[in-house]
Protein backbone atom coordinates (compact mmCIF):
# COMPACT_ATOMS: atom_id res chain seq x y z
CA UNK A 1 0.00 0.00 0.00
CA UNK A 2 1.04 3.51 -1.00
CA UNK A 3 1.64 6.41 1.41
CA UNK A 4 2.27 9.88 0.70
CA UNK A 5 3.41 12.59 2.79
CA UNK A 6 4.64 16.22 2.73
CA UNK A 7 8.28 17.21 3.22
CA UNK A 8 9.54 20.98 3.12
CA UNK A 9 10.01 21.08 -0.74
CA UNK A 10 8.59 17.21 -2.24
CA UNK A 11 5.34 15.09 -1.68
CA UNK A 12 6.80 12.02 -1.09
CA UNK A 13 5.77 8.34 -1.89
CA UNK A 14 6.58 5.31 -0.47
CA UNK A 15 5.38 1.40 -0.78
CA UNK A 16 5.93 -0.88 2.14
CA UNK A 17 8.17 1.65 4.00
CA UNK A 18 10.42 2.28 0.87
CA UNK A 19 10.60 5.56 -0.83
CA UNK A 20 8.99 5.19 -4.51
CA UNK A 21 9.26 8.47 -5.23
CA UNK A 22 8.42 12.39 -5.42
CA UNK A 23 7.43 15.22 -6.57
CA UNK A 24 9.41 18.33 -5.74
CA UNK A 25 7.97 21.77 -5.78
CA UNK A 26 8.82 25.71 -4.40
CA UNK A 27 6.30 27.57 -3.00
CA UNK A 28 5.91 31.14 -4.59
CA UNK A 29 3.57 34.23 -4.28
CA UNK A 30 0.72 32.30 -3.59
CA UNK A 31 1.53 29.60 -6.15
CA UNK A 32 2.89 25.84 -5.74
CA UNK A 33 5.23 25.68 -8.88
CA UNK A 34 6.24 21.61 -9.49
CA UNK A 35 9.31 21.30 -11.03
CA UNK A 36 10.49 17.86 -10.96
CA UNK A 37 8.14 14.31 -10.36
CA UNK A 38 9.91 10.80 -10.38
CA UNK A 39 8.62 6.88 -9.62
CA UNK A 40 11.87 4.70 -9.42
CA UNK A 41 11.66 2.09 -12.33
CA UNK A 42 10.95 -0.71 -9.66
CA UNK A 43 7.83 0.93 -9.01
CA UNK A 44 6.68 1.68 -12.82
CA UNK A 45 3.76 0.59 -14.60
CA UNK A 46 1.97 0.60 -10.33
CA UNK A 47 0.03 4.41 -11.02
CA UNK A 48 1.97 5.70 -8.59
CA UNK A 49 3.12 9.08 -10.11
CA UNK A 50 -0.58 9.88 -10.84
CA UNK A 51 -1.81 9.03 -7.40
CA UNK A 52 0.80 11.13 -5.99
CA UNK A 53 0.38 14.18 -8.34
CA UNK A 54 -3.50 13.86 -7.03
CA UNK A 55 -2.57 13.83 -3.89
CA UNK A 56 -0.60 16.79 -4.35
CA UNK A 57 -2.82 19.07 -6.24
CA UNK A 58 -5.43 18.44 -4.06
CA UNK A 59 -3.13 19.42 -1.31
CA UNK A 60 -2.57 22.22 -2.94
CA UNK A 61 -6.13 23.34 -3.81
CA UNK A 62 -7.04 23.22 0.33
CA UNK A 63 -4.03 25.51 1.22
CA UNK A 64 -5.70 27.92 -1.24
CA UNK A 65 -2.22 27.76 -3.70
CA UNK A 66 -2.23 27.89 -7.57
CA UNK A 67 -0.80 25.04 -9.20
CA UNK A 68 1.98 25.97 -11.82
CA UNK A 69 2.23 22.81 -13.62
CA UNK A 70 6.55 23.18 -15.03
CA UNK A 71 7.60 19.71 -14.64
CA UNK A 72 6.24 17.67 -17.66
CA UNK A 73 4.24 15.00 -16.00
CA UNK A 74 2.43 17.48 -14.27
CA UNK A 75 1.75 19.30 -17.59
CA UNK A 76 0.69 16.20 -18.91
CA UNK A 77 -1.99 15.36 -15.87
CA UNK A 78 -3.24 18.61 -15.64
CA UNK A 79 -4.10 18.89 -19.42
CA UNK A 80 -6.26 15.30 -19.25
CA UNK A 81 -7.89 15.58 -15.46
CA UNK A 82 -9.37 19.18 -16.40
CA UNK A 83 -11.31 19.09 -12.96
CA UNK A 84 -8.16 20.92 -12.10
CA UNK A 85 -8.14 23.78 -13.93
CA UNK A 86 -9.41 26.25 -11.50
CA UNK A 87 -6.22 26.25 -9.73
CA UNK A 88 -3.79 25.59 -12.53
CA UNK A 89 -1.92 28.91 -13.63
CA UNK A 90 0.94 29.39 -16.63
CA UNK A 91 4.09 29.82 -15.37
CA UNK A 92 5.52 33.49 -14.78
CA UNK A 93 9.26 34.29 -15.23
CA UNK A 94 8.91 34.56 -11.56
CA UNK A 95 7.98 31.51 -10.80
CA UNK A 96 11.09 30.17 -13.38
CA UNK A 97 13.49 31.87 -11.56
CA UNK A 98 11.90 30.71 -7.81
CA UNK A 99 13.12 27.44 -8.61
CA UNK A 100 16.07 25.88 -7.15
CA UNK A 101 19.06 25.22 -9.49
Amino acid sequence: MADITQGSDRYLISVDGAEAGFAQYVDHDGRRVFFHTVVDDAYAGQGLAGELVTYALDDTRKAGLKVVPVCPYVKKFVAKHTEYADVVVEPTPDDLAAIPR
